[in-house]
């Protein structure tokens, strides 16, 4: 199954501490809020705005990116930062926020323009790249809420990741975030994703409070069940649909005995195992889920 997107995740945590992201853009802090990332249908939307109500005011636009078409990037960048400016009348700062070293080009200098032969530049544009890898995790278990899960993908190793996740469960603590630990977790989790194993993330993660309740956590899993079941018809065969249920499986249930997997392996129904999937948020036990699959 492909990886889950970080969109929901990273959308999730600006929402949580606006004002957190201000700062990582290394501007002074001040009371900032999310809006509308809608610009027009022909530029789709940027990922997050934040309204920053500074002296004077402005717009805070925030690219996350951790794929490989960062070279076609700046266009997009400069189109969406003139229609926010259009839309809104305020100046606009961009901050192209990358979280892993493959998404890195030479293209993003933090700087386009556009000039004929021999003549002075008639369009500049400038922008701000944060590479995320390049800062300690301390910066990150510093901060607060909006912020905080970066630290899993900052400058660590992957002997430092079991102290970094203990450092976050007491940054959690200090924060008295209860409430929104679950959505901290499963963006961590996603994070975690750039760069270790599934099977390493999930043991990293073992016990966190909340996650799997997160409405960050039922979205990713709600888009990977999707993304798997097409993947199931387009291959027109039952292994990818199987792969996709015990890996949704073991997030909700734990991994499957040998029995279980003994039993899975005999289903060669494709729309039997999609409907399995489809009851996996219904039940609580892979014995409870093949159960009511023989009734």
């Amino acid at each position: 199954m492909a990886q889950p997107t970080f969109d929901p995740a990273l959308k999730t945590l600006v929402e949580l501490g606006p004002g957190d992201w201000t700062v990582f853009a290394e501007q002074p802090a001040a009371p900032t809020r999310v809006i509308d990332a809608d610009i027009a249908t022909v530029s789709g939307a940027a990922d997050k705005v934040l309204y920053v109500a500074a002296r004077p005011p402005y717009l805070l636009h925030l690219e996350f990116v951790a794929g490989h078409d960062a070279a076609n990037l700046p266009l997009t960048l400069h189109k969406r930062n003139i229609l926010l400016e259009d839309r809104h009348d305020l100046p606009v700062r961009t901050v192209v926020v990358l979280l892993q070293r493959s998404a890195d080009s030479p293209a993003l200098t933090g700087l386009r323009q556009r000039a004929f032969p021999q003549e002075p530049p008639y369009n500049v544009f400038g922008y701000v790249v944060r590479r995320v890898w390049t800062y300690p995790a301390a910066h990150f278990l510093d901060g607060g809420l909006g912020t905080l899960s970066l630290a899993v993908v900052g400058s660590v190793t992957k002997a430092e990741l079991p102290g970094i996740i203990k450092q976050m469960k007491k940054r959690l603590r200090q924060l008295e975030a209860r409430e929104a630990e679950g959505e901290v977790w499963a963006a961590t989790e996603i994070l975690l994703g750039l760069r270790e194993t599934h099977e390493t993330a999930v043991a990293l993660l073992r016990g966190v409070r909340g996650m799997r309740e997160s409405s960050t956590y039922r979205a990713i899993v709600e888009e990977g069940r999707l993304e798997g079941l097409e993947q199931g018809r387009q291959e027109g065969a039952t292994e990818a649909l199987r792969k996709v249920l015990l890996e949704l499986g073991s997030d909700r249930f734990g991994e499957p005995s040998r029995r279980v997997q003994r039993t899975l392996t005999k289903i060669t129904d494709a729309n039997r195992l999609e409907a399995l999937i489809r009851r996996l948020n219904t039940v609580e036990s892979w014995q409870t889920l093949l159960a009511e699959d023989e009734e």
